[in-house]
């Protein structure tokens, strides 16, 4: 990425990897990833637009405990369970985080979006019903399959309307024999449509292959959507 090096930093043990853009004041993403994988994601990015852009990954949490909305039992025979604590970490990100990633580059950003992949796409989602920090989020492969989440989505107020959603899924995702994954393309697809019905600016792309599939390179996608589509 054409900007500054890259910083890290921890804050209640949370660790942030930070890829400042070229130019002060230029858009902010966060990203709920290792910095190997924002490392990756940024050069992406690049490939699909121009747009010069901050990217702050953080890692460090618990992946079904903090980025679930509420709890819910496993999906998998085995697997964990989903902890409902969405909340307290979207108020760690807020609070803590994101005005020190500020803080270190200098200057407020154009505007702020968030993006995530899986369980981190739906948190990132989740985030716009929660606080008014991002402006535009990006869900790729995003876990809309969740227990309750489109019933949530349709009776809930975001606490800004927000200037772009994107929402992305794999082409093999749905199918699959487990029944609590099974209806994550008919999920994403109706909650586009009421975003779009609300007059959000908000796309759905499709992918080809399964949920695993080009990780690095649907999240890009997401924030290139963000970066120029969502004016």
């Amino acid at each position: 990425m054409d900007g500054g090096l890259e910083r890290r930093f921890t804050i209640g043990g949370l660790n942030v990897a930070l890829f400042p853009a070229a130019r002060a004041g230029s858009p902010l993403v966060l990203l709920n990833g290792e910095a190997g994988e924002a490392a990756a994601v940024c050069d992406a990015v690049r490939r699909h637009t121009g747009g010069d852009f901050s990217l702050a990954a953080v890692s460090g949490f618990d992946w079904n405990a903090d980025l679930s909305p509420w709890p819910a039992p496993p999906v998998f025979a085995g697997g964990e369970a989903f902890g409902g604590g969405a909340d307290a970490y979207l108020l760690t990100l807020t609070e803590r985080v994101l005005p020190r990633v500020v803080d270190a580059l200098g200057e407020r950003p154009a505007w702020t979006g968030l993006a995530g992949y899986s369980l981190a796409g739906l948190f990132a989602v989740y985030s716009l019903y929660r606080t008014e920090a991002f402006s535009r989020v990006a869900s790729a492969s995003g876990s809309i399959w969740f227990p309750g989440f489109i019933d949530f989505a349709r009776c809930s107020v975001m606490r800004r309307t927000p200037d772009g959603v994107y929402l992305s899924l794999g082409d093999g995702e749905a199918r699959t024999r487990n029944p609590a994954l099974r209806t994550v393309r008919d999920d994403t697809e109706a909650l586009y449509r009421h975003y779009a019905d609300m007059g959000i600016p908000a796309t759905f792309e499709l992918n080809p292959g399964n949920h695993f599939r080009d990780v690095t390179e649907r999240t890009a996608r997401g924030i290139a959507w963000m970066l120029s589509e969502a004016e």
